[in-house]
């Protein structure tokens, strides 16, 4: 029997779930000051220090004599602007002068959109057009244990047993979120993510490898955030979204994100949950393809069978980091279950933001660990043209044995591109 092309039936598998949150983040602009209780000859300046740009609002005033290149002041006393002496018995009278500032030394606070807790204030809109390249796979090895008898022999095979290969995927996303901040701390969120993807098996006899593309949206969905603590040193957040991921699952998540903010950065964790309705009672990779007699036969990996549902659940720390006035470093690492494997992930991002109103966020995510390696799932098998020992025909898909997965890699790499208008 030919060995089918690949078509991939659940693409849950990337870091542990679909995605549901978008990049958030938070902070205000600065304020100016005004010292009204000095002589109105005195005049001031503002000096922002962008070497200790800050997320936090800080102001130190003080006073500097003599300056230079301000306007004069009106002294305190006569005694300090004239001053009498005797220089050869005649009496002379010299005018002197001072001058005097009030220097505000401010760390600005920046709105920094790649920020962790971002979201748009109220009135205004925020876009974040994520663009990634996914790489994801495992290495197989089939463990066949019921015959089949094949069209060609005619008597009973064990034909896949101790075959091995690998599986990969790689794909090109667009995901786009579109908030709008309805108040200050309340925004809504719309979401749509678009997938070009290639899927290939790659077997370890001489047969031929196995691919195919699939391209087209995959995801959509509907959400709120609420900013629910907001104060000089801490920030906390609470999102709920609504997802459907096409052909697969209707997704509910809740999203719980709380942050420390010191000095230049925010140290925080997060919480996240999905709760998954499938479309049907399994998924999983799944393949098919054309036999040797023009029929069709297909192959069936599941990661769950049974259940018409699926819990997410995963927990991690990050901190998000201001480097100058224009670039940020954001790094955090998540654990999740994620119903059939557990996985241990990093995340590192480094922002650039110009301007207020635009920024850029380059990222790399990859798995460091995955109970995914050594388990053993289900094989099932399907093929019109084959029979079992007792004679019926594989018309629906049937258990033959497993299949043990081994080095189980998933990485990101993407780029998101930030507006608040």
């Amino acid at each position: 029997m030919k060995k089918p092309i690949v078509f991939l039936a659940g693409a849950l598998a990337v870091f542990g779930g679909v995605d549901a949150m978008a990049a958030t983040n938070w902070g205000t602009q600065a304020g100016s000051v005004a010292d009204l209780s000095s002589a109105p000859a005195t005049r001031e300046r503002q000096n922002v220090n962008y070497e200790k740009y800050q997320t936090r609002t800080t102001t130190r005033t003080y006073e500097q004599k003599d300056a230079g290149d301000l306007y004069y002041s009106q002294p305190a006393n006569r005694s300090a602007l004239y001053k009498q002496y005797n220089n050869g018995g005649a009496t002379k009278t010299t005018v002197r002068t001072t001058r005097a500032e009030r220097v505000v030394d401010t760390m600005k606070r920046k709105y920094y959109l790649a920020h962790p807790f971002f979201q748009p204030v109220q009135g205004k809109f925020g876009s974040i057009t994520d663009l990634s390249y996914n790489m994801g796979g495992y290495d197989f090895t089939i463990n066949q244990t019921v015959p089949v008898i094949g069209a060609i022999s005619g008597t009973p095979d064990i034909l896949w047993n101790g075959l091995g290969g690998k599986w990969e995927s790689n794909s090109f996303s667009v995901k786009e979120d579109f908030s709008y901040g309805i108040t200050e701390r309340i925004a809504v969120l719309g979401m749509l993510q678009y997938d070009a993807a290639e899927y290939e098996f790659t077997w370890d006899d001489d047969s031929p490898d196995d691919k195919m593309d699939d391209n087209g949206i995959n995801l959509f969905g509907l959400g709120a955030q609420w900013r629910f603590v907001d104060t000089p040193e801490w920030i906390a957040t609470l999102s709920a979204y609504y997802q459907h991921q096409k052909d697969v699952s209707n997704n509910f998540v809740l999203d719980l994100k709380a942050g420390y903010k010191v000095h230049t950065s925010t140290i925080y964790g997060l919480v996240r949950g999905w709760y998954l309705d499938l479309e049907g009672n399994s998924y999983g990779n799944y393949v098919t393809g054309t036999n040797a007699f023009g029929g069709e036969s297909s192959m069936y990996i599941p990661y769950q069978v049974g259940d018409t549902s699926a819990t997410y659940i995963e927990g991690g720390l990050g901190v998000f980091s201001v480097l100058n006035e224009d670039w940020t470093l954001n790094v955090e690492a998540l654990y999740g279950d994620y119903d059939w494997h557990n996985q241990a992930s990093i995340k590192g991002a480094i922002g650039w933001q110009p301007e207020d109103w635009f920024a850029l966020n380059l990222y790399v995510k990859t798995a460091f660990y995955d109970s995914a390696d050594g388990k053993t799932l289900d094989f099932w098998w399907r093929e019109p043209e084959a029979r079992l020992e007792d004679g019926s025909f594989i018309t629906d898909f049937t258990k033959l044995g497993t299949v043990e997965l081994d080095k189980y890699s998933e990485t990101s790499v993407g780029l998101q591109v930030i507006f608040q208008f």
